[in-house]
């Protein structure tokens, strides 16, 4: 069994993501093996609960206010339409279901109602994740208390990148979060997005930074770059696919034991970059028709393709598959407008 390490150097990296793909795969498979059921991937489904308007300036996401991408903003949905989506999403074999806002971070209003989402979504047996952008220390250990399994907050890039795709929040103020989530108890979710016109040094720094936090992430999605009309980097040049195979394949090697998560950008995967992804070392994905506010591949063409790999969706260990239907009719209860959104921004 590998030593896990958080020592890693970006040379180090570096020389891993030079490798012969053939001897880096073999590589990741191996480390791969070691941890994981080769042929079972975790399956999660990802909801956008509040869309649009974000303050920040993030220059590959079209839900920031700083850019006209015609999306549509949405406040926050209400508790009972998560609820209902979340069943759905069990339904068709999700083990978890990640919640997501557009937001710097939440404010103190809003928490009320993702603290009853979080309790409808694990009454029905389903792991629960969340994004709502920065956390407070205090945020933090309300959503631990709620029952949240898992926090995602993704570093997006190297430090040394940063400031060419980001300038209204720092690097340290995601570290600080990431802290902040695991400090309160709750596993993490951390990644970052290639093909944002950064160098091999710089997805090499990210790995880095990833794999050198006092504990390595529970899940690490590698997203794709999705270039959105309205945003500066809708007309970048597409990363070539290898290199994002090598990407998920040394963050297998640097991060045995943590998920690997096939992210935004695989709507424009075929089967087969998407099957070397899985024999690199990936083994989770997004499954649904969209990522937030990207498409994303339809759900009976992930079952296909499993089907024809051999693969099976991971199963969870040690809950009850009964929905507890009295805690969902509480949360319900709770909500005080009974419509999809309630009133805030």
């Amino acid at each position: 069994m590998p030593q896990i390490r958080n020592d890693w150097t970006i040379e180090e990296v570096q020389n891993l993501l030079q490798m012969p793909l053939n001897d880096l795969v073999f590589e990741a498979q191996t480390v791969h093996r070691q941890h994981f059921n080769p042929n079972e991937v975790q399956v999660s489904t990802l909801l956008s609960i509040k869309t649009g308007a974000c303050p920040e300036d993030c220059k590959y996401c079209p839900q920031s206010a700083h850019y006209h991408t015609g999306l549509d903003r949405e406040r926050l949905m209400a508790v009972e339409s998560v609820l209902a989506e979340a069943q759905a999403a069990k339904e068709k074999g999700a083990s978890r279901f990640c919640m997501g806002a557009a937001w710097r971070n939440p404010k103190d209003r809003d928490m009320p109602y993702v603290i009853e989402m979080i309790k409808g979504v694990k009454a029905l047996g389903l792991e629960s994740c969340m994004t709502l952008g920065m956390l407070s220390n205090e945020q933090a250990k309300m959503l631990q208390q709620a029952g949240l399994d898992y926090y995602n907050h993704n570093l997006d890039t190297s430090p040394e990148f940063y400031g060419d795709i980001i300038t209204t929040r720092t690097y340290q103020d995601r570290l600080n979060t990431l802290n902040n989530v695991r400090d309160a108890g709750m596993k993490v979710c951390a990644g970052g997005i290639v093909g944002m016109g950064e160098s091999v040094t710089d997805r090499a720094s990210l790995l880095v930074q990833l794999a050198n936090l006092p504990k390595h992430p529970e899940s690490v999605p590698i997203n794709m770059l999705v270039k959105v009309e309205g945003t500066p980097f809708a007309k970048l040049e597409d990363l070539d696919n290898f290199e994002f195979v090598r990407t998920v394949a040394v963050a297998r090697i640097l991060m045995p034991a943590s998920h690997v998560r096939l992210s935004a950008g695989r709507e424009d995967m075929n089967d087969e970059m998407q099957a070397l992804c899985f024999l690199a070392g990936a083994n989770s994905i997004f499954y649904g028709e969209k990522l937030l506010t990207t498409a994303n591949p339809e759900a009976d063409a992930d079952l296909r393709l499993f089907e024809r790999l051999g693969i099976k969706p991971e199963q969870r260990d040690g809950y009850d598959d009964e929905v507890h239907t009295a805690v969902i009719e509480d949360a319900i209860k709770e909500q005080q407008n009974p419509v999809r959104y309630y009133d805030a921004s």
